[in-house]
């Protein structure tokens, strides 16, 4: 029988400044045992919940974790905030201010002499011209203050968040593919709206890092992001393509995206559960895919956020993941054939196989030169479109469609340790060299058309072999100049690894020396 947590009184591990987001949001970590009450206090007065602010928070065991929200907050709800934690056994309580707008008239910017000069009149005209002229300067600010309201709140994005969501734990787990959400900008386009009608053109979000891909250092430089909004109205569902952790996604016909054409297929990512951490994670991963345009990285479109659920548009690539598309192109594929199953025609040569490693080598080239770590990279992660064309792009669904493929850590936090290097096992290390480990074992998947690596051990046992030095055996249709790379990407040390960029070099000329094999897509 487990014993029962030691008691413990309260203490806010984290609060965080409010983040310009659709809704602001001062983030809050409280610890305590039993779970503490919360209560908050602005200006030293009791908070009382509303349409402009409001708690959202979950709590697991000892930790309570959340957001309080601000919904187009005002200069009136500048000032203090302070998180006040009860339980048995204490009290705990932090303060942090919150500055969301520039009071319109700031005491100390007034100055002590009118602006305008004013001509002397006479003795007995002084007063009334007084008046007049107060009234004018008076009535010119009014103006100039519903101006710059109207602009600054009448147009307002309407991609709300309302609802908690499952917080991920640390940075290791990848369970959910979303983040921070901003507050939108709007577009000349909002103009053509009707009087409650509010159109995001683009919106302005700055970069965070996402659970899939994270960016390398933290003094990066993170440009401001415009991400895409597609009116609901434009997707037309076509039929389901797979569903995930969290949500659907579906093939769907998408008008106006392309300049060129009246309407394209295209891949929907619909969020299932619309609790704050999952939007966080979705917010987040649009921000980031924004970012990554490469012509071997899946082409993001953007999102739509008019009501629910969050949805993300994606190029649609035709054949679907590569590990499917490696088993169905290898030599143990069936099909059935009146009932009967039969050998599938189409196995990849070792041309074909190249290939695909050369165009995800592309792609990683550019993740690393944009300081981005993937830290999933595997063929269930790569997806296949016409003419063998291989890119980058994780639909979050492999956790439950490949489950086997990855290790579970304290309830939460799913491994996906058969593609990760000893560092990123012992130490939850990850960086562009683990990628490289991980690069290594896709072209241990390619060449032996998509079997699981180590598929003989248990998730233990793989974790004792690659933490005693063992590596993968050469398949038996790989070359031995591509079984090198492999050994070159498994180097135990990091810095001795194989450096991404060689590794294109060596698999784009081995590809340019092998002879012409049939292309099985025709």
């Amino acid at each position: 029988m487990a014993a029962c947590p030691p008691a413990d009184p309260p203490r806010v591990v984290s609060l965080e400044e409010p983040e310009l987001r659709l809704e602001h949001c001062i983030e809050f970590v409280v610890r305590g045992n039993p779970p503490p009450t919360l209560h908050w206090l602005h200006n030293g007065q009791p908070l009382r919940e509303s349409k402009i602010i409001h708690v959202e928070y979950y709590q697991e065991g000892e930790i309570s974790e959340g957001c309080l929200l601000f919904n187009k907050p005002t200069h009136y709800n500048n000032g203090n905030y302070t998180l006040i934690a009860k339980n048995p056994l204490g009290t705990a309580n932090q303060t942090i201010n919150g500055h969301f707008l520039k009071e319109p008239f700031p005491v100390d910017e007034v100055s002590p002499t009118p602006p305008i000069t004013v001509t002397h009149k006479p003795e007995e005209d002084t007063f009334g011209v007084s008046i007049a002229v107060g009234l004018a300067a008076f009535a010119c600010v009014l103006l100039v203050v519903l101006f710059i309201m109207i602009n600054k709140y009448g147009r307002r994005s309407k991609f709300g968040m309302k609802g908690p969501v499952a917080v991920i734990s640390g940075e290791e787990d990848s369970a959910s593919p979303l983040h921070h959400i901003n507050h939108g900008i709007t577009t000349p386009s909002s103009l053509d709206a009707g009087p409650d009608t509010v159109v995001i053109g683009m919106t302005r979000i700055p970069v965070i890092e996402n659970p899939q891909y994270f960016r390398q250092g933290h003094n990066c430089h993170k440009p401001d992001t415009y991400v895409q909004h597609i009116k609901r109205r434009d997707i037309v569902l076509k039929r389901e393509l797979g569903e995930g952790a969290f949500g659907k996604v579906f093939l769907a016909e998408c008008y106006n995206l392309s300049p060129t054409k009246d309407k394209m297929l295209v891949a929907v990512k619909a969020l299932k559960d619309p609790t704050l951490a999952a939007r966080k994670d979705f917010q987040r991963e649009a921000e980031l895919l924004t970012n990554l345009q490469h012509e071997h990285i899946v082409k993001f479109y953007g999102v739509c956020g008019d009501g629910d659920p969050l949805i993300m548009v994606f190029e649609y690539m035709k054949h679907g993941d590569l590990n499917k598309f490696l088993r169905a192109h290898g030599p143990d594929a069936m099909i059935l054939v009146d009932g009967q199953p039969r050998q599938a025609k189409g196995e990849l040569g070792l041309s074909q196989m190249l290939h695909i490693a050369s165009q995800i080598a592309s792609g990683m080239v550019y993740l690393a030169s944009q300081h981005f770590v993937h830290r999933d990279l595997a063929t269930r992660n790569c997806l296949v479109g016409a003419n063998l064309l291989v890119k980058i792009g994780d639909f979050g669904m492999s956790r439950d469609v490949y489950s086997t493929d990855y290790y579970r850590v304290g309830g939460h936090t799913m491994l996906p340790i058969r593609w990760m290097p000893p560092e990123s096992i012992m130490y939850r290390k990850f960086t562009t060299e683990s990628d490289v480990w991980s690069f290594g074992v896709i072209l241990w998947e390619i060449f032996t058309y998509g079997k699981q690596p180590w598929f003989q051990l248990s998730n233990t046992e793989v974790i004792e072999c690659i933490t005693q030095g063992r590596v993968l055996e050469r398949p038996r249709v790989c070359p031995k100049e591509v079984y090198d790379v492999m050994l070159g990407c498994w180097q135990r040390e990091p810095q001795q690894r194989l450096n991404i960029k060689e590794i294109y070099k060596i698999l784009h000329a081995l590809g340019k020396a092998t002879p012409i094999y049939l292309d099985v897509l025709g």
